[in-house]
C-alpha cells in the first residue's frame, strides 16, 4: 500500500522540507565563484582551508598524536575503554592499523618539527600528506558530518531512492538512494560521497555489496578538482570535452567493474536486520512521485531530535578524526616515499609500457608509471605528467588518473578501514580493472579531442 500523504502533519511537511532544501542547497547545488564552479560545502571548505590551512595541519597533527595515545590507553585501561566503547572499538592495536596509526603520528611531529630525512619530511611526502591532503580531508569530513543529517535524516534519500530506484536497479542492481552519494562525490568531493555511503551502511541501509559498488564507482571526482588536473596538466583548454570524457568512461566502468570480482563476490547481505523502511519492497503502482513523497514524509515524522543529532554528529567526527586521520596520514605518507624515492612504480609499469606503444603515445615509458601512480594518490599523475611532451599522451594520464578512482592516501583508506568487506587487494584489483577500461577508452577519445 502507498504512503498517505494527507495522513502527515504540517509539522511533518517543514521537517520534510525545509531541511531537505538546505541540504540540496549547501550539497548538491552548483554555484560559480571567480569563474569556478563550487557548491557550498567545498566553498566553506575552501575558506576554512585556504585561511587555516597551516593552523589545520597542527590540528591534524595533534589528532595523530591523540589518537596513538588512546590506542595504547585503551589497551592497558579496560575502565577507559567500558566509558568509550565505540572509540576503543577503532582504536585498537590491529596489526595493521595501529602501525599505520604509529608510522603516521612519526610521520607528523617529524613534518611538524622538520626533524628527520628529507625522504619522511619532504614536500613531496609528509608536506604533501600533512600539508595539504590532510587539512582538506579534515576540513570537508568535519563539515560533511555536521550537515549530513540535512540530506539522510528529514527523508530527502527516501524521496529520492523512490525516484531513482528504476534506474539505477536496472543499470547498476543498486537502490536508487545511490544517487545521493554520487551527486555529493560529483559536486563536493570523492571521499565526502565514500563517506556518506559507510554511514548508510553502518546504520543499515546499504548492503555491503551495494555499498562496495556505490564506494568503488560512484566516488566520482568532482568538477573543482577535475579542473585543477586538466589545468596542472596544461589542457585546461579542453577542460569541457575532457570532464564529458570522464563521466562517459565512468558510465562504462560502473556498468563493468560490479559484474566482476572481487565485488561480484561480496555478500549481498546488511550487517545487521532492521525493522525499518529502507529494507522493504516498495510498491509504486499508485504512481511514483505520490510513493516517493509519502517515504519522505514517513522518513520525515521519525526524524531524530536536536539532542539526538547533536550527540551522534559529536560522536560521529570525533570518531571519524581519530580514527580514520591517522590512517590516511600513514597510508598516504608510506605510498608517497614509495612512489617518490624507490622505482617500485617505474618497475611496475614496464609491462604498460608497450601497451601504450601499441595505442601509438609518445613518451610511453615516461607515462607508464604514472599511470599506476594513481593508486597512492590522485593528484600525483597529473604533477609529474605535466613535463611530458605530447598532449594527447597528457591527455590519457590525467583522464586515466580521475577515472580509476581508487587512491590509497584518501579513498582507500577510508574504505579499507571502514566496515565495507574489502581489503587492501581488493582495492588493487578494482583499481587495475577500472584501469584496463579507462585506458583504451581514454586512448579512443584523445584521438578524437587532441
Amino acid at each position: 500500500m502507498s504512503p498517505n500523504i494527507s495522513n502527515h502533519s504540517s509539522k511533518t511537511w517543514a521537517l520534510f522540507l525545509l531541511p531537505s532544501l538546505i541540504g540540496t542547497l549547501f550539497f548538491l547545488t552548483p554555484f560559480s565563484v571567480d569563474g569556478q564552479i563550487t557548491v557550498g560545502m567545498a566553498y566553506v571548505g575552501d575558506l576554512f582551508i585556504d585561511n587555516w590551512k597551516p593552523q589545520l595541519s597542527q590540528f591534524a597533527g595533534f589528532l595523530i598524536a591523540v589518537s596513538t595515545a588512546f590506542s595504547l590507553a585503551f589497551k592497558f585501561s579496560h575502565k577507559l575503554s567500558n566509558r568509550m566503547p565505540a572509540l576503543a572499538g577503532h582504536l585498537t592495536l590491529h596489526p595493521i592499523w595501529f602501525p599505520l596509526r604509529a608510522f603516521g603520528f612519526i610521520a607528523a611531529m617529524a613534518y611538524l618539527f622538520q626533524v628527520g630525512p628529507d625522504w619522511l619530511i619532504g614536500d613531496n611526502t609528509s608536506g604533501t600528506t600533512l600539508g595539504n591532503l590532510i587539512p582538506i580531508t579534515m576540513t570537508y569530513f568535519g563539515i560533511a558530518t555536521l550537515f549530513l543529517p540535512l540530506l539522510v535524516d528529514f527523508g530527502l534519500m527516501e524521496m529520492v531512492g523512490v525516484l531513482m530506484s528504476k534506474l539505477f536497479t536496472r543499470l547498476f542492481n543498486l537502490p536508487g538512494r545511490s544517487a545521493i552519494d554520487a551527486i555529493a562525490s560529483w559536486m563536493g568531493s570523492g571521499p565526502v560521497g565514500v563517506f556518506i555511503t559507510t554511514q548508510q551502511y553502518e546504520r543499515g541501509f546499504y548492503t555491503a555489496r551495494e555499498a562496495a559498488v556505490i564506494c568503488t564507482n560512484f566516488s566520482i571526482v568532482s568538477v573543482s578538482f577535475s579542473l585543477l588536473v586538466i589545468n596542472v596538466i596544461g589542457l585546461g583548454h579542453v577542460f569541457v570535452p575532457y570532464y564529458l570524457t570522464v563521466i562517459g568512461i565512468g558510465f562504462v566502468a560502473a556498468l563493468i567493474t560490479p559484474r566482476l570480482p572481487p565485488l561480484n563476490r561480496i555478500r549481498n547481505e546488511f550487517i545487521e536486520e532492521l525493522a525499518g523502511e529502507a529494507k522493504r519492497d516498495i510498491d509504486t503502482s499508485n504512481g511514483l512521485f505520490k510513493v516517493a513523497i509519502g517515504e519522505a514524509l514517513n522518513r520525515a515524522s521519525n526524524a531524530p531530535t536536536l539532542k539526538q543529532l547533536s550527540s551522534r554528529v559529536g560522536r560521529n567526527i570525533t570518531e571519524l578524526w581519530l580514527s580514520i586521520v591517522p590512517v590516511v596520514m600513514g597510508i598516504g605518507t608510506l605510498a608517497l616515499i614509495l612512489a617518490e624515492y624507490t622505482p617500485l612504480f617505474t618497475i611496475l609499469g614496464y609491462p604498460l609500457a608497450p601497451i601504450l606503444n601499441l595505442f601509438g603515445l609518445e613518451e610511453a615509458a615516461k607515462a607508464a608509471p604514472l599511470i599506476l601512480v594513481g593508486f597512492t594518490d590522485m593528484f600525483l599523475p597529473a604533477l609529474i605528467g605535466a613535463s611530458i611532451e605530447s598532449e594527447l599522451t597528457r591527455f590519457v594520464v590525467a583522464t586515466v588518473s580521475v577515472c580509476q578512482l581508487i587512491y590509497m592516501s584518501e579513498v582507500g583508506a577510508i574504505v579499507v578501514k571502514s566496515r565495507i568487506p574489502l581489503g587492501f587487494l581488493d582495492m588493487a584489483m578494482i583499481f587495475l580493472l577500472r584501469t584496463a577500461i579507462a585506458l583504451p577508452l581514454a586512448v579512443l577519445a584523445g584521438n578524437f579531442i587532441i
